[in-house]
This record gives structure tokens, C-alpha cells and sequence, in this order.
């Protein structure tokens, strides 16, 4: 592992990195790009084609499509050699995760299988159990699910009703109970269910096969979106389960399921990076052929908006997404050095990162709903019907916002963890905030004369770092251990934290980019990071103002708004001018090449 300085989870908040220590797209390597292009191939000759009868559901095409995937090798890209994969790095999952997102329900399906299907055996379950299913779950002979949303217990998980009892020979568990919105339902061979045993209050977690007597699936769902991707209710009725079946420990499965979420939520913000992208592709390709008052209508100042403010925010979550990938990758390595599994130590690798895993599951989801629907508003009319692919990505797009945690829960894990973790002793968050509190007239950060452009920014992203610092201090003075109760409060935090995260991955990876290509090459990108910066400034300083005004008394409201307001004002910025020239080369590129 190269001598490189990394952040925990949520570190970021209170310390920096160098522009040195981040990953970027950049630096992909030429076998990664030919991974990505296998699956640019593959998406083109056997889904692109087939798509609205995908869409139909057509459920046996579906599945034939996604075990031409297995015999590819695209299923087994993130599992061991030693069980049929390829033992790619985190990064590689990530761009395979991103590039798959082009593939509409399909991709839904695929990551599904390769995920959240596959990885709680892998991850948690032992070798015999291992040999027996992940082998097969590699090349695509067994399709996955997970299995564990009831219709009461969504969010709260760990309130399922399925339970299961030790039979009386000692030989099987009895499993009883209904799961619904599970994923490849209507295809799965192998399903990881979680229940309670006898009358634990926590969960535990069961591979069960589609075969097994008692296991029922019902039809699948109508859906407003991901029509494609099979989606039903599974009802198992005295299903004899072998005891030798159980993932892990007893009483484990909670967290199996939540460290398997951490997982889902970050390459879920690689799906929808690559469905951006797709919409992105397709908005510049008609704005460049359909006419209005005799000319393109990517010649208009108001098309010309939409498609660079698309490219802004993909490009920015791009650059977290690859910086926390590299993250996660030396944490696997890190825990491997230390003699865990190989399993656990890539899973409790990935799991460590739920702060960045939230962030990018709530910025990339959102970020999308906006590109989709900006999609379809530049296609006119022609958006609004099924007959062209804008139409299917704006419904595809949805569910992000409530797949793996509602964005709703993930904003609250946000704040929620990095506190946890800073109580731990991981980090000093709380000492940083009360410092600042007590420097509230001297707290910023003053400009330097002279200072260059990436001074200039991170001096700016170190001041709303503070900003955000002080909201949390001031806010867990003020409601002490019912902070976590005030939802709307923790919100506006989560949202500031979040763009936070964002604008410092943007501008480590420009600062980067210069480093390897030159000052020339990066002139377009720091236009980019002026318009994110400039913009995310006033998120900043209104979720501050916001949170402050809901928090503090009325002795130290007025010094509060003083300091967010000091903290959060930047150099003023040609918004125009500058997303001009995003959207000019988007223009004469035709394509998404940034």
C-alpha cells in the first residue's frame, strides 16, 4: 500500500488531505477502461436492442440477458479468484457499478444480484457455504436476492415479523413469514432472508433456495418505474431451512443487513453516475439536432444552463465517488495486514465508510432526479413519450431516493454517525466545534493577497467545514441527547456536511489533474468547481441560517448569523460566463467528456 494519507470516516469534517492522497478517474488504468467498455459493448448488442421487451416485463429475458452477463465474467468482478471471480480492487466495482447504471432496469437487476445478492454469503457466510453458492452466484447458474423488507418494517428493519424455530431433531430452522419490494424475486435461485429465531430480539440471516418447499412467490409488482426489474412479495410457509444455513453467528443478521446497506448505498451513487451520464448523452445529442426559430436549440442561454448545471453536479459526484473508492480499498488492505477474512475485511472496509456511503447515496440520487427531469424538459414534447429513452430513465430514476435507506434515513446517518464515531475518540469533533464557538468574531479564514485559485477554494471549503462544526456543537448544546430527535435541524446539517464533502472532492481532483496534465488542461474543470463552489456557498450559509434560527436563544442568535455569514461568503462568480463555457464544450463534444 503506497505511503498515502488516509481520512475515517467523517475525518474530513475536522482534517485535509492532499490533492496527492485522492484517487481520481484519471488515473484509471487500461485494464479498468476495458472493463468499462465490455460493458458499454455488452449494454449496446444485448440489452439496448431488447429494451422495451425488457420493460414489458418480460421476466425470462431478463434473466437470460443477466446469465449472458455471468458468462462474460461481469458477475464475478468484485468476488475472489478462488471462487470464480476476478478479485477486482473497490475502485474497478465502482466503475463496473457506474457503467452498468446506462442499463436502465437492468442494472437494477444486475446490481442487485451482485450485490445485495451475493455479498452477505460472501462476506459473512463460511467457506463451505461459499464454495456451495457464491461459485455459482459468480457465473450467473444461481441468480440473487435479499430479502428484508416486510410490510411492517421498512425503515426499521429490525421490527420484521418472520421468525424462525429450531425443529425438534436439531436439523433445520422452521422460517415463517412474508417479505415484499424484494429485487429478482421472480427469478432468484438463492435468497438471504432475515428473520428472528424463537424469540430474539435481533435478526439473523438464511440462504434459502427458491426450491425449498413452502417458499411462494407471488406476481410481480406494477411498478411506476424499473418495469423491467422483477419485484415481488415472498411468502414462506414452514420452509425447512438447514441449520447449516445460517449466515454467520445468531443474532447477527442486523448486522449483516445494515453493513450490506453500507455497501448498496455507495455503489448505488456509481449506478446513478452512469445513469447521469446516459441523460447527459442523450439531452446534448437532440439539443444539437432539434431546431426552433431556425436554429439548434443548444444555442439557447436557457438550454445551455440546463445541460451545464447537469454537467456540474455529475462531475462533482463523480470525484467523491472515486475519492472514497481508494479510501475504501487501503481500508480492505489495512484490515487483510491485521489477519481478517478476506470477506469481512472487504465488507468491514466498505462499512466503514457510512458517512461518504450516505452522502453519496442522497447526493447522487438527487443529482439524477434533477438530470432526468431537465432530460426530459429539454426534449419538449418528445420527452414525455415512451418513445424515446428520457422517458424511461425520468421514471427509472425515482426509486434511488428510497432504494437502500430513504434518502430521508441516510440524511440523518449523515450527522448521526460522524457524531458516533467522534464520541468513540476517532476524531475530534466536538473539541474543533467548541473551539470555534469561542473565536465566533475571529473564526474565518481571511483571503490571502495573491493566493491562487486552489488556495483560494479550499481556504473557502475550510470556512464552511467550520461553519458546519459550529451548527453541530451549538445544536448538541442546546438539545443534548435529544439532538438526534431533531430531524429538521439534522438535516439542514447533513445538507451542509454533504456539499461540503463534494466541493473538497471536486477541487483535490482538479488540483490533481493539474498535477499530472498542466495548468492548460484544467481550465474547463476549474470553471466547474467556481459555479459548484459559488453555489453550494449559499446552500451552505441558508441550511446554516436555517438551523441556527431553529437551535439558538435569542443571546447568541444574532452572533451565530454573524459567523455562518462570514464563513460562507465567497469571491463573486460569472454564473453565466462560466456555465457557458460547460455547456459549450459539452456542445462540440456531442457527448459527456469530462
Amino acid at each position: 500500500m503506497e505511503n498515502r494519507k488516509v481520512l475515517k470516516s467523517g475525518e474530513f469534517l475536522v482534517d485535509e488531505v492532499e490533492a496527492k492522497d485522492v484517487f481520481i478517474p484519471e488515473e484509471f488504468t487500461e485494464e479498468q477502461k476495458m472493463i468499462a467498455q465490455t460493458i458499454k459493448d455488452f449494454l449496446e448488442t444485448e440489452l439496448y436492442p431488447n429494451l422495451d421487451k425488457v420493460d414489458s416485463p418480460d421476466k425470462e429475458l431478463m434473466k437470460s440477458i443477466l446469465k449472458k452477463a455471468g458468462e462474460l465474467g461481469l458477475m464475478g468482478i468484485a468476488l475472489p479468484e478462488e471462487y470464480g471471480g476476478f478479485g477486482q480492487s473497490f475502485i474497478t466495482q465502482m466503475l463496473v457499478a457506474e457503467t452498468m447504471g446506462a442499463g436502465y432496469s437492468f442494472s437494477v437487476a444486475f446490481m442487485a444480484h451482485t450485490g445485495i445478492g451475493t455479498m452477505p454469503i460472501m462476506y459473512y457466510g463460511n467457506e463451505e457455504q461459499r464454495q456451495k453458492y457464491v461459485t455459482r452466484l459468480a457465473t450467473g447458474e444461481f441468480l440473487g436476492a435479499y430479502c428484508l423488507t416486510e410490510p411492517g418494517a421498512g425503515s426499521d428493519a429490525n421490527s420484521g415479523k418472520t421468525h424462525a424455530t429450531l425443529s425438534e431433531d436439531g436439523k433445520y430452522y422452521i422460517l415463517n413469514g412474508q417479505k415484499m419490494w424484494i429485487t429478482n424475486a421472480g427469478f432468484a435461485d438463492v435468497q438471504t432472508v432475515f428473520a428472528k429465531i424463537d424469540k430474539d430480539r435481533v435478526l439473523s440471516a438464511f440462504i434459502v433456495e427458491r426450491k425449498f418447499p413452502g417458499v411462494v412467490v407471488n406476481p410481480d409488482e406494477k411498478k411506476m418505474g424499473i418495469k423491467g426489474s422483477s419485484t415481488a412479495q415472498i411468502f414462506y410457509n414452514d420452509v425447512k431451512v438447514p441449520v447449516e444455513n445460517l449466515i454467520g453467528k445468531r443474532g447477527e443478521g442486523f448486522r449483516i443487513a445494515l453493513s450490506i446497506l453500507h455497501m448498496g448505498r455507495i455503489k448505488l451513487g456509481g449506478n446513478v453516475l452512469g445513469a447521469a451520464k446516459k441523460a447527459i448523452n442523450d439531452s446534448v445529442k437532440y439539443s444539437n439536432e432539434r431546431k426552433q426559430f431556425c436554429v439548434f436549440i443548444s444555442t439557447f442561454g436557457a438550454i445551455r444552463y440546463k445541460l451545464a448545471e447537469m454537467v456540474i453536479r455529475t462531475y462533482a459526484l463523480e470525484s467523491a465517488i472515486f475519492r472514497v473508492s481508494k479510501d475504501i480499498d487501503d481500508q480492505i488492505e489495512k484490515n487483510k495486514a491485521e489477519g481478517m477474512d478476506k470477506g469481512r475485511a472487504t465488507i468491514e472496509g466498505i462499512s466503514h465508510y457510512a458517512v461518504e456511503a450516505a452522502i453519496l447515496k442522497v447526493f447522487g440520487s438527487e443529482s439524477l432526479d434533477y438530470i432526468v427531469d431537465e432530460a426530459v424538459q429539454i426534449h419538449g414534447g418528445m420527452g414525455y413519450s415512451a418513445e424515446l429513452n428520457v422517458e424511461r430513465g425520468y421514471r427509472d430514476s425515482r426509486i434511488n431516493r428510497i432504494f437502500e435507506g430513504t434518502n430521508e434515513i441516510n440524511r440523518l446517518l449523515v450527522v448521526d454517525t460522524a457524531m458516533k464515531r467522534a464520541m468513540k475518540g476517532e476524531y475530534d469533533l466536538f473539541g474543533k466545534g467548541e473551539e470555534y464557538l469561542a473565536n465566533l468574531d475571529t473564526v474565518d479564514e481571511k483571503p490571502v493577497e495573491g493566493e491562487c485559485w486552489y488556495k483560494e477554494k479550499r481556504r473557502n471549503i475550510r470556512n464552511f467545514k467550520k461553519a458546519a462544526l459550529i451548527c453541530i456543537e451549538s445544536a448538541h448544546n442546546q438539545f443534548g441527547k435529544n439532538f438526534v430527535n431533531e430531524q429538521e435541524v439534522m438535516n439542514n446539517i447533513s445538507n451542509m456536511i454533504m456539499d461540503i464533502y463534494i466541493a473538497e472532492s471536486t477541487a483535490l481532483r482538479i488540483k490533481k489533474l493539474k498535477e499530472l496534465k498542466g495548468e492548460e488542461a484544467i481550465s474547463i474543470y476549474k470553471t466547474i468547481l467556481n459555479v459548484f463552489v459559488y453555489d453550494a456557498a449559499e446552500r451552505i450559509r441558508k441550511n446554516g441560517m436555517d438551523a441556527v434560527y431553529s437551535f439558538a436563544t435569542p443571546e447568541n442568535t444574532e452572533k451565530l448569523l454573524a459567523a455562518i455569514n462570514k464563513l460562507t461568503a465567497v469571491k463573486g462568480v460569472n454564473v453565466m460566463e462560466e456555465r457557458r463555457k460547460v455547456a459549450a464544450k459539452l456542445i462540440e463534444d456531442n457527448a459527456y467528456n469530462f
